[in-house]
């Protein structure tokens, strides 16, 4: 019988999991006459969420597709399949395996993982002590870090303009700074922060005074500090957003805060608030006076009060009054309000705000609508693309944090729709936005039609020959260009069906 092996580790440290896994695994095989012909291995991946887990998920794709030649699937045990906190989860990966004629085993079990009722009843509890065991490690794991908090020590995460990460032996001495990207290799070994170069010092200070004392908002900070050629710590231009960063960190007057945001078993991420925070205070050498820190806050705070709805709108009134027109930048530009963010979790949408107070932008409205029919339709763009390479023997697995699509494990596809818009003389045009940050092998650019509502035609576009982020296109767009140009996506299905990136490429 040919079997397939599963095997994770959750961390990096746990370098030697997988081949102890593996060991147990292949003692399991031989004694019952199996031999293993692949391996599926997640490195470093948490078992809370199958996100991330792209072995599982090719597995499953490989399982469902009907492409794999084994018959049984061969696991450690339950907890190397997941410690998902929802029991149900971690049965409903298992069913899709059996559902496609797949059996798994889990070797290290007393249990034989036949469908018994027996091995129904243990299963269950297996799973649910598995779910219990993360949620109990992760409260203990959170008290820890809260003691180290409270004891001074930095938890993760860069120092931040002004400021510089210094690493401290079990005795307290300072061992060395930590560059960025550095961490402490022993285990004895704490980080603190310690005060930057001085002219660092010297802008965060300076930054403060132009809020308190002369009352600057922070976009006008920020131009004023680029225009002097000032950088952040990721030597980047300044913002509204990373000024506002510096201002109200209470890092600058020493204290070492944690539990800002909370993210636990990876289920939900929640902003606490200010009293939920973990804080030491005096903690480390603070660069800016508390009560000037103090007082910023006082703005800060006095300027994020909450707003009733007629505050909110009458305050939008007023921007209509001043600018004669209303944008989510314009709102976002309004220091004294809060961003174009809250009107939309508060009224449901910027234009159901712009109703209320009688604002009608007829563009405006054309473009949203658009806008949100193509976010609508994109979903079902990639499913075509999933199913039409599926249909011809490939496979596709879809990254849930950046929506890339991972074909034969071999490339990356990027899928864009572009919006068909009119110029003033009567042509078309299509902008497309090309996922340069994520480097896809391929995208997948689909030309709307000149109502929105169906795909014109496509362009495979191979990111060897796409230099700009941007890319403008007419009705005729020459050689070069229309030489990736398709009438519909078969032609990719039959070559992503069998084809490795160099081929594609």
């Amino acid at each position: 019988m040919l079997a397939a092996q599963y095997v994770r580790m959750s961390t990096e440290h746990q370098q030697y999991s997988t081949q102890n896994q593996s060991k147990t695994i292949r003692e399991y095989a031989e004694r019952r006459g199996i031999e293993i012909i692949k391996t599926y291995s997640d490195d470093a991946k948490s078992g809370l969420i199958i996100g991330g887990r792209r072995a599982l998920q090719q597995m499953i794709s490989d399982v469902e597709s009907g492409s794999a030649e084994y018959r049984v699937i061969l696991v450690y045990d339950v907890t190397r399949w997941g410690r998902f906190q929802d029991a149900d989860e971690s049965a409903y990966y298992e069913y899709r395996c059996r559902r496609a004629g797949m059996q798994v085993a889990y070797c290290a079990e007393q249990f034989e993982n036949d469908g018994s009722p027996t091995s129904t009843i243990v299963k269950s509890v297996k799973r649910a002590m598995a779910g219990e065991y993360s949620r109990e490690l992760s409260v203990k794991v959170f008290a820890g870090q809260c003691r180290l908090i409270e004891l001074g020590y930095r938890q993760g995460g860069p120092a931040g303009f002004g400021l510089r990460r210094a690493l401290l032996n079990e005795r307290g001495e300072v061992k060395a700074e930590l560059k960025r990207g550095e961490h402490k290799s022993l285990q004895t070994d704490r980080v603190i922060l310690v005060p930057g170069p001085e002219e660092e010092q010297r802008v965060v200070r300076r930054m403060y005074e132009m809020f308190v004392s002369e009352g600057r908002a922070e976009s006008e900070i920020a131009e004023i500090l680029n225009a002097e050629g000032h950088r952040t710590d990721l030597d980047r231009p300044w913002t509204r957003a990373t000024v506002h960063q510096v201002l109200t960190n209470e890092k600058y007057i020493g204290n070492n805060v944690f539990n800002k945001v909370s993210f636990k078993l990876k289920q939900r991420r929640v902003v606490n608030p200010r009293d939920m925070w973990i804080r030491a205070e005096g903690a480390y050498e603070a660069i800016v006076d508390k009560a000037l820190f103090l007082r910023a806050r006082e703005i800060v705070d006095a300027r994020s009060r909450h707003f009733s709805d007629e505050e909110l709108l009458d305050a939008l009134r007023a921007i209509l009054k001043r600018q004669g027109q209303l944008s989510g930048l314009i709102i976002d530009e309004q220091n004294d309000l809060p961003s174009s963010s809250a009107y939309r979790s508060r009224f449901g949408s910027l234009l159901r705000a712009y109703r209320l107070i009688g604002y009608e932008p007829e563009r405006d409205y054309r473009y949203i609508e658009i806008n949100k029919a193509l976010r609508a339709a994109h979903p079902q763009v990639v499913e075509e693309i999933i199913e039409g390479v599926a249909a011809q023997g490939g496979s596709v697995l879809q990254d849930p944090d950046t929506q890339l699509l991972r074909v034969n494990d071999e490339f990356s596809v990027s899928v864009v729709l572009a919006r068909c818009q009119a110029t003033a003389a009567g042509s078309l045009r299509w902008h497309i936005r090309l996922d340069t940050g994520l480097v896809p092998a391929i995208t997948i650019a689909v030309r709307m039609n000149e109502t929105n509502d169906a795909p014109r035609d496509f362009y495979l576009l191979p990111s060897i020959d796409m230099t700009d982020a941007r890319l403008k296109m007419a009705e005729q767009n020459g050689l070069w260009l229309d030489a990736y140009r398709t009438e519909t996506l078969h032609d990719f299905y039959v070559l992503a069906g069998r084809a490795k990136v160099t081929e594609v490429a």
